[in-house]
């Protein structure tokens, strides 16, 4: 009688499998009887130990080794008959009830691939991102790698403001108590770049050298440090020094602090600009994927295996745990991390990547050697030395597979919005690369 293949709920199956006791156990004698040959058992002569000997001492771990490879072939033979994609290792259990002499029976359970069905692309509405990159846009480029390199002048009875250093010292309490990492002396930071607080800005800016005050903020619910977060602060602060930046000329000198080796002001320009537009191209092309991405998801419901959802999660989990070692937290490997914070991400990104694997398979839009070689060079021209970038590339496996997976992502793209409803979305440069 062949084994049924049982559907409990979604992609769950459950089969019961068979295995003959008289099977296993010819097998187990006759590898007992190869292991024998040279078996070294203290008191004996290599190969001269007795087999009951020998069955005691490794029959165990050889009998769970032959029924293991024994269920492995009959389970096999059962997803062939089936047609049956499983979806990682089956889990299995002995059955004791209803089973028959001279037979081992166990019931396996599993997850099998779902049917992916590619939607109807042309049903999709998808946006694709446009920006402009002129003049303008060149121009403060410069000036953000002007102030980059500023110097700062000690200027006497002037009233701080955006760009200019100030250097105070202060003394932060809460409920009359100071806090840790409230309290600091000489410390400078340049007005109006964002690095304190708004409240805190706010307080210095028109101070002169000299003056003191006393002000209040509250700190916002999700600030770093737990035990401030959504707390009110009063804080005293006296300003110890007010700077003014004093920005580089756009000249000979500069352009060779930027990498630019004959100073060549105009070549330095130009650099820029190609530097932008390929960010700017990159991020838009970023946005246009995401967009196509999220109506592509949004459009398929197929059920999702949950151990690809829990390998996933699990991934991320431990991807976490490095990143805050990376960040040197002391206790990384044991602090709590729900797996359930990354779930619903997970099963996005599983959903994701079955749909976008069967459409690649379906449409013929694997990355091809010239288009991974041509994203290469596209992104050697980052670097010094270009050449030696696309050799790296081409000579490294696993560096080329990460652009051929790029790549790909660009041809699922492409295909998409060559069939779906395309609206051309155009976005201000500075909110592209995130300087509004």
């Amino acid at each position: 009688m062949q084994p049924v293949v049982e559907t409990l709920s979604g992609l769950e199956r459950r089969v019961d499998l068979v295995v003959s006791v008289a099977d296993i156990e010819k097998e187990v004698q006759a590898q007992l009887k190869r292991v024998a040959r040279t078996a070294k058992i203290q008191g004996f002569r290599p190969g001269k130990a007795p087999l009951a000997l020998i069955e005691r001492a490794q029959g165990p771990s050889i009998r769970y080794d032959v029924i293991n490879t024994e269920v492995g072939r009959v389970l096999d033979k059962v997803v062939e008959e089936n047609k049956l994609r499983i979806v990682g290792a089956p889990s299995l259990a002995a059955k004791t009830e209803g089973v028959d002499e001279g037979v081992m029976a166990f019931s396996a359970t599993f997850e099998v691939y779902p049917e992916v069905v590619v939607p109807d692309l042309s049903a999709l509405q998808v946006k694709r991102i446009e920006t402009e990159v002129g003049e303008a846009e060149v121009a403060k480029t410069i000036e953000i790698l002007r102030k980059q390199r500023a110097t700062y002048e000690v200027v006497e009875d002037r009233a701080a403001q955006d760009g200019d250093r100030a250097t105070l010292d202060f003394v932060g309490t809460i409920s009359g108590v100071e806090f840790e990492g409230g309290k600091a002396e000489k410390f400078p930071f340049v007005l109006g770049q964002g690095r304190m607080l708004p409240e805190f800005e706010a307080a210095v800016r028109g101070m002169k050298t000299g003056e003191s005050k006393t002000f209040s903020l509250t700190f916002p619910e999700n600030y770093g440090s737990k035990d401030v977060a959504g707390k009110e602060a009063e804080f005293a602060i006296t300003v110890t020094e007010v700077a003014k930046a004093i920005l580089p000329e756009v000249d000979e000198k500069f352009a060779k602090e930027l990498g630019q080796e004959e100073g060549n002001v105009e070549k330095l320009l130009s650099d820029v600009r190609a530097n932008i537009e390929r960010e700017a191209k990159a991020r838009a092309l970023a946005r246009t994927k995401a967009s196509v991405m999220d109506a592509l998801v949004a459009a398929c419901s197929f059920d999702v295996p949950k151990t690809l959802i829990e390998n996933d999660t699990q991934s991320r989990v431990a991807a976490a745990r490095e990143e805050l070692k990376q960040r040197g937290m002391p206790n990384a490997d044991t602090i709590p991390i729900p797996p359930e914070t990354f779930s619903a991400e997970s099963e996005r990104r599983v959903r994701l990547g079955l749909l976008v694997s069967e459409l690649v398979s379906s449409a013929n839009l694997k990355a091809k050697p010239e288009q991974v070689r041509s994203r290469i060079e596209e992104l050697a021209k980052n670097y010094e030395q270009p050449a030696q970038v696309v050799a790296y590339y081409l000579s490294d496996r696993e560096r080329r597979s990460e652009i051929e997976a790029v790549v790909l992502e660009e041809n699922v793209v492409g295909h998409v919005l060559s069939k779906a409803q395309v609206s051309d979305e155009k976005v201000a440069f500075e909110e592209l690369m995130g300087t509004a």
